[in-house]
């Protein structure tokens, strides 16, 4: 009779054979449970307010800037401004933000409920209404140029309700309401803008969004046949959850397939060259990515030549766009620096690169759009600041011989942050097709 200790040993070992046969067994990097990452993100928004904040609103030459939203109608920088415990306004929630001698930063809240400790209240409601309390804040501190959230060009400062600014005009009165201008470049630079430790744990998300991918387009998940795209996509969206993440679109799963195939399904087959596009969300970060996949047919150890070769372009095209990325310069000048050399190296590109952060399609500089290569006006103009991350996002067209001439859209997407040195890929880029046997 075989020992229990014995039958221990021999389980041991199979598992352990197992796990060194299957190499697409993947590891998944340490995530922080909820209290951490709390505590986190508390620390970072304590140094953001700290540093970052004064900075953008000296550079934008505004002496207060106000956040007035109410409940589930939140301004869309709201959220990034208070504690991680804080899920929505409560009823009329006022953030107040004074430069004094340009570089001490006033945080006040005219709330009736508390807003953490990173706030001081100033509201005593036994004693006035809210907005005449607001009025008296403002009064007193005698600001010169007052920045409210409306904006033509991005959404992230164009938050204010209409009845909103109607309200705190009435309630400044001619005086000081004819200091208020628009604070929609503050709340960009706000966002955009990256402390070092954020910066720092960014390669964390971004190899986080490689693992979930590289497992997805895997043996693990495919069996050629017999998955479908949709299998794939809800695969995704389980281990997002499974993982305590979140993700801020859909993902989706796409089949590239030569003319002569016998399919026209949504079902992976042997031969096809898939691609998907995922985002999660993690410490108030986002991320956006985009890669490829091939499946191997019998006998085929590596996807064929003129598929690498596709890829190669795409990754050229990656190279040159990045290497147009310079402090000061606008979204559009990227944009078509980067095309022109492109055409000139006889690239059938497409560029629509866009920042990232606290929101997917985040502020900041837009770098194309899919339906506009000719720039974009607005937030194509607004200019590159460093310390910004971006979702390197593109796409080729090439003939593949081995599909009889046919082209292949090879389209990626890899995040990377822009500071002083220039740009690095975040947890770097897809250079090799992910390959399902």
């Amino acid at each position: 009779m075989i020992s229990l200790r014995i039958w221990k040993v021999f389980l041991g070992v199979i598992i352990l054979n197992l796990f060194l046969m299957d190499s697409t067994l993947i590891a998944t990097p340490h995530i922080f449970n909820l209290r951490e990452r709390a505590q986190i993100v508390d620390h970072w928004l304590a140094r953001r307010l700290e540093t970052i904040l004064p900075a953008v609103m000296k550079r934008e030459n505004i002496d207060m800037w106000l956040v007035i939203c109410r409940e589930y109608n939140e301004d869309p920088v709201f959220l990034t401004l208070v504690p991680s415990n804080y899920f929505s306004a409560r009823r009329l929630t006022m953030l107040v933000f004074h430069l004094r001698d340009g570089q001490h930063l006033e945080k006040l809240a005219v709330s009736r409920y508390p807003i953490g400790n990173l706030y001081r209240s100033v509201w005593q409601p036994e004693k006035m209404d809210q907005w005449s309390c607001l009025a008296q804040v403002i009064k007193e501190r005698n600001p010169q140029r007052i920045g409210i959230n409306i904006g033509e060009n991005f959404a992230f400062g164009d938050g204010l309700s209409a009845f909103l600014k109607e309200r705190l005009v009435r309630a400044l009165g001619p005086k000081l309401s004819a200091r208020l201008v628009s604070a929609e470049r503050v709340a960009v630079g706000w966002l955009e803008k990256r402390l070092p430790e954020e910066i720092e744990v960014y390669h964390h998300l971004a190899h986080l969004a490689h693992k979930i991918i590289a497992e997805a387009f895997s043996s693990r998940v495919i069996t050629p046949g017999l998955t479908t795209t949709e299998d794939v996509v809800w695969w995704m969206r389980e281990k997002i959850a499974e993982l305590k993440l979140d993700t801020w679109f859909q993902p989706s799963v796409s089949i590239q397939r030569p003319a002569s195939s016998p399919y026209r399904d949504n079902v992976i087959h042997r031969g096809d060259l898939l691609h998907c596009d995922m985002g999660i969300t993690y410490l108030r970060l986002n991320t956006d990515t985009q890669e490829h996949a091939y499946v191997l047919r019998p006998g085929e150890k590596d996807a064929p030549a003129g598929l690498k070769k596709a890829l190669a372009v795409g990754n050229r095209l990656q190279d040159i766009l990045v290497a147009e990325f310079k402090a000061g310069r606008t979204g559009n000048e990227i944009l078509r620096l980067a095309l022109e050399k492109a055409r000139a190296e006889g690239i059938e590109a497409s560029i629509y690169s866009h920042p990232l952060g606290f929101h997917g399609h985040a502020a900041g500089p837009t770098i194309g759009l899919w339906d506009h290569q000719e720039g974009v006006p607005g937030p194509g103009d607004y200019p590159l600041y460093p310390d910004t991350c971006y979702s390197i996002e593109l796409n080729v067209q090439v003939a593949v011989p081995e599909w009889g001439g046919q082209k292949v859209r090879i389209a990626l997407e890899q995040d990377a942050v822009f500071t002083k040195d220039g740009v690095k890929f975040l947890d770097g880029r897809q250079t090799a097709f992910h390959l399902v046997r």
